[in-house]
């Protein structure tokens, strides 16, 4: 009598526990594969920005964000909002080449921001751009790959040509994040008195790219960045908060696990 109570305990164990499992697996099948819970590259970052494009040559996607509540509790803030990403679709960030039209696969950090107006009340680094301020792409200059440069001196070491003049998109740069893509680390930027201009000791891969932003929509695709509606951008740019840390991920649907 004692082996058949022993045996059946044991047995209702066993199914007991299938039964956890069974749960535990039917609610991660719920959890959907761009929620950050399943996200690998987040670290601490309390506050994520999700980018999933539709395929990897398409230059449509949809932007969701949550944030991590004090209870641990990752929460859905924005929800759907329509995208737009680079013409020629998406590339991984490691082997993304300049000039190809392609949006980097991967997960960085926002920890600034730039407009043609005044701060709107974005809480990230913000940087009023005027008609004379260019982001650099010129990859014979590595030491100012990739920076913002205020006023465009005639020291400089860096063509016009092979930058951005940031007040020729008045439209998608009105208001912009900066996706730090290839992005030299701020530790290892200095102002060069001399020529005007900002200078790292540490230049980034000058084939990458440069100038990825998250921007208001234009006229269609992108050459790379991502592009809001004008008034879901602005509740992106003013939620965002430099204390939580907030990063974005970004590839297609397919690749957004492993992003």
């Amino acid at each position: 009598m004692r082996r058949m109570l022993a045996a059946g305990l044991v047995i209702g164990a066993v199914l007991l526990g299938l039964g956890v499992v069974r749960a535990m697996s039917a609610e991660a099948a719920d959890v959907p594969a761009y929620h950050p819970s399943r996200l690998r590259a987040v670290g601490g970052s309390r506050q994520v920005v999700v980018v999933t494009g539709t395929g990897r040559t398409s230059s449509y996607a949809t932007l969701r964000a949550y944030q991590k509540d004090s209870d641990g509790i990752w929460r859905q803030t924005f929800a759907g909002m329509p995208a737009r990403n680079g013409y020629a679709g998406w590339a991984w960030a490691s082997r993304r080449v300049q000039g190809t039209g392609t949006t980097p696969i991967g997960t960085f950090r926002l920890t600034s921001a730039f407009g043609l107006k005044a701060n709107p009340g974005i809480r990230v680094k913000y940087t009023r751009a005027d008609s004379n301020d260019y982001w650099v792409g010129d990859n014979r200059d590595p030491k100012t790959y990739n920076m913002f440069q205020p006023r465009a001196s005639s020291t400089r070491t860096w063509r016009k040509g092979e930058s951005e003049r940031l007040a020729a998109y008045p439209v998608q740069y009105e208001y912009a994040a900066v996706i730090d893509f290839n992005r030299p680390s701020a530790s290892t930027i200095t102002w060069d008195a001399r020529h005007a201009q900002y200078v790292t000791s540490r230049p980034v891969n000058v084939k990458r790219g440069s100038a990825i932003f998250l921007h208001i929509n234009g006229a269609g695709s992108t050459a790379g960045c991502v592009s809001l509606r004008r008034a879901d951008l602005l509740k992106v740019l003013t939620w965002l908060d430099p204390a939580a840390a907030p990063r974005i991920v970004m590839a297609p649907l397919a690749d957004i696990g492993r992003a």
